[in-house]
């Protein structure tokens, strides 16, 4: 069941992580920006002075939160209210990361122009993917999980299939 949910999750096109996630990036960097720029929110828009800032999907940054919930949900033996804490947490975290790392961006667009493009990629490329890797160290070591995500889960099949039992029998036939 937890691979069938981190299949659907992911149709169409992780539309359901934009859809939960967008508004909830959007609204607080404008509630934040607001307090210190004369700002316009126009869909997905910022508008400051003359600069017109795009919150696309990559910002939002979808598919690290389903990499998280996949990594959590791929993890055999953990209750159910122990698994919502953990998804909560990724999220949350990832949520506030990826705020203060718009946050930052705006603020280089502003202050800092000429090192924005730089940054920003090395934002995408470098910071994005780093983020994901700490946040789920950081639940590993929180949460005191011992098991591998996806490996836990193949070990298990493998010890209780045929082939195990084949590895089993020519072991003792060497052994003999």
């Amino acid at each position: 069941m937890r691979y069938l949910l981190i299949v659907l999750v992911a149709i169409p096109n992780l539309y359901l992580f934009y859809f939960l996630f967008t508004p909830l990036t959007i609204y607080p960097l404008y509630f934040i920006l607001n307090v210190f720029f004369d700002i316009t929110l126009s869909g997905s828009s910022l508008i400051i002075n003359s600069y017109q800032i795009h919150i696309i999907d990559a910002c939002v940054a979808g598919a690290a939160y389903y990499l998280l919930f996949a990594l959590n949900m791929a993890i055999p033996g953990i209750k159910f209210k122990q698994r919502a804490k953990m998804i909560a947490f990724s999220f949350l975290s990832l949520l506030v990361l990826n705020l203060i790392r718009i946050l930052s961006l705006i603020l280089i667009l502003f202050y800092g122009a000429s090192l924005f493009d730089i940054t920003h990629k090395f934002f995408w490329y470098f910071l994005s993917t780093l983020l994901v890797v700490l946040i789920w160290f950081a639940e590993v070591k929180i949460f005191k999980l011992k098991e591998i995500p996806f490996y836990t889960d193949i070990l298990n099949l493998y010890n209780k299939s045929i082939l195990k039992k084949k590895d089993k029998s020519k072991t003792s036939k060497k052994n003999k």
